[in-house]
């Protein structure tokens, strides 16, 4: 497991987006703060299920630790537009990245199928989700998300809006793929019963 510090180095591009807000001193305080409380954070609940910590570790807690830090030093809304923006950028540049991909006609094939196994290793009841899954259908993937950890431990720590942002992740990485349609009514994060997942081959 990453100690706190190690997992805020891999976050710096959040602290140099807080320097539009914060003195140089300000900012290195906040952000000497957020990484204790990270670590506060990650021995309260170090002893969840091990594929949970790729979720907390790397995205849930470190997010929740610069966001409440960062709220004592800027209004609100400047402190969610460090984590929203941070995810906008990650995302849209991995729906690029798979766009080119997806111009290949039979890769279009091979991520849809890919998501069975992928949702039961990395987003099922050992990541800390519960989720519906439907039969599999010839170029359409669907389920639902019922429980999800980002919403539980978001809303544990305090910052429940926090989970929105990473619901959005999936319309930006993949919502514009070519040959393929991702469809989502619902979320969790958003106040929905669900988080449904639905895509499929177009061509």
């Amino acid at each position: 497991m990453s100690t706190a510090a190690q997992i805020m180095k891999k976050k710096a591009a959040i602290k140099e987006d807080a320097g539009r807000y914060l003195t140089p001193e300000q900012n290195s305080r906040m952000w000497s703060q957020a990484t204790e409380r990270l670590e506060s954070i990650m021995k309260k609940y170090e002893n969840i299920l091990a594929g949970v910590h790729q979720h907390t570790d790397e995205y849930i807690f470190p997010s929740a630790a610069i966001y409440l830090t960062a709220k004592e030093y800027m209004d609100a809304d400047k402190a969610y537009s460090l984590i929203e923006n941070t995810a906008i950028r990650k995302t849209e540049s991995i729906g690029r990245m798979l766009g080119g991909f997806m111009k290949i006609p039979f890769m279009r094939s091979v991520f849809v199928g890919m998501w069975d196994s992928m949702t039961k290793k990395n987003f099922g009841s050992e990541s800390g989700f519960r989720n519906r899954f439907y039969e599999n259908k010839k170029g359409e993937y669907r389920m639902d998300i019922l429980e999800c950890p980002y919403c539980r431990y978001f809303t544990e720590l305090g910052c429940p809006e926090l989970t929105k942002i990473f619901c959005e992740n999936d319309e930006r990485s993949y919502g514009n793929l070519p040959g393929l349609e991702f469809i989502r009514k619902t979320t969790l994060g958003k106040g929905g019963d669900r988080c449904d997942f639905y895509i499929r081959r177009t061509k």
